[in-house]
């Protein structure tokens, strides 16, 4: 049996969500990127790389993670490009996108035979959220002003839209490609690929698939370019849980079980958002409010219902546990990092990465650091002597002793 905490990726579960991105390319004519910000855990990219084309990325590091591990289209993307990083992500990626006229005017020399795209602000988005609303006020995020980008078109090839936010609804989805489209319209006609983002969820229940087939492919074909969708929740949603073990029982006015886990070290997406955990099922008489180890007052999984009262040793199950877990999980509070394991499509459980080789890591960290720190400490008071031995002798001991030198009273 696996020591918790773990997270278990079912490949099972990945492939229902992979087929309906494959039916959405079959039928849009669009290409789907895997957007590694919210997953990156390549152990699976062996059956991703199966039914998508390729990867979308936030930073360098990203970029070499989706040429490297995962293949196919490498599309960078960054806020920021700074000039130490520039020439990896070109020698890393198929497209590079440039979130504003000015990063891409820096650096237009350097990426003058790459493919070029730009981010484009809409100023409309789907999010419930202003931390993460890439159209709030004073957004950076992509430019808005068409006049502005018509000015530098020929210097680009595409353009990058991100503004749908766990957008689940179609209606909503269509109507913002309709402002868009009245927005950047004679834009969109003069570039031969567009990027729609992520944010859009229709590998979920009930989604429209056809309809939104549909309105890719009547997009692409009014303004005669490449659609390009970049799924990240989209891909992996409901594929993967949290397994833990609860440590402690208690009460305080209400039922308490405390886990091995932190939803701030280990699903930090949900404490940021105030949102709980899911678990299923989730029924019974026996109502617990399931808790983190962290020392965080409010690192809290969410209230959760039993059928029988939970004791030391029982193992909990949260699910819905793959998009932006594993790539923001932290050492907060020095609580063990959850080792990965993934169920195999025949139904055989591997562990691809242990807690033990996180924590190794972290101790050899610890070391290192610990061993530059004494050297840094022993060069200082070397130095300080070396110097102390050339000033006059009254002068020598406040130089380089620790403490304070006592004077003599008058």
């Amino acid at each position: 049996m696996i020591k918790t905490p773990y997270y278990l990726i079912d490949k099972s579960k990945l492939l229902r969500n992979l087929e309906k991105i494959a039916y959405v390319r079959e039928h849009s004519g669009a290409k789907a990127l895997l957007a590694l910000k919210c997953f990156a855990t390549w152990s699976v990219f062996d059956l991703m790389q199966q039914y998508m084309d390729g990867t979308t990325s936030s930073s360098l590091y990203e970029v070499k993670l989706g040429r490297l591990k995962f293949g196919g289209e490498t599309h960078a993307y960054s806020v920021a490009y700074g000039d130490d990083e520039i020439e990896e992500v070109l020698a890393h990626s198929d497209k590079i996108i440039f979130n504003s006229i000015s990063q891409l005017e820096r650096f237009a020399d350097a990426s003058d035979l790459h493919v070029r795209g730009l981010r484009l602000n809409p100023g409309v988005s789907s999010s419930e959220f202003l931390i993460a609303d890439p159209s709030r006020p004073f957004s950076r995020l992509g430019e808005w002003d068409a006049e502005k980008i018509a000015d530098v078109i020929d210097q680009v090839s595409g353009f990058m839209i991100h503004n749908n936010c766990e957008n689940s609804d179609f209606g909503l989805f269509d109507q913002m490609l309709g402002q868009i489209e009245e927005r950047f319209g004679e834009l969109l006609e003069q570039v031969e690929w567009v990027s729609l983002g992520g944010g859009i969820h229709f590998t979920g229940e009930g989604y429209p698939l056809d309809a939104f087939c549909a309105r890719l492919k009547q997009f692409a074909e009014r303004y005669g370019v490449q659609v390009y969708l970049e799924p990240g929740e989209a891909a992996i949603t409901m594929s993967t849980s949290l397994e833990v073990s609860v440590l402690d029982t208690l009460y305080n006015g209400k039922q308490l079980a405390v886990v091995d886990s932190s939803i701030e070290a280990h699903m930090l997406d949900l404490l940021i958002y105030r949102q709980p955990a899911k678990m299923e099922p989730c029924e019974g008489e026996h109502e617990y409010m399931v808790c983190g180890k962290s020392c965080l007052a409010g690192d809290i999984f969410g209230e959760f219902n039993f059928n029988k009262p939970l004791k030391i040793g029982d193992r909990l199950s949260f699910i819905d546990a793959a998009g932006y877990t594993m790539v923001k999980k932290n050492w907060f509070n020095g609580v063990k990092m959850p080792s990965i394991a993934v169920r195999q499509l025949d139904g055989e459980i591997e562990l691809v990465r242990t807690s033990v080789r996180s924590i190794t890591m972290c101790w050899v960290i610890f070391i290192l650091l610990h061993v530059l720190w004494k050297n840094a400490s022993n060069w200082s008071t070397a130095y300080g002597k070396r110097a102390a031995s050339r000033l006059p002798v009254n002068c020598k001991r406040t130089l380089w002793m620790p403490s304070i030198s006592r004077r003599p009273r008058r």
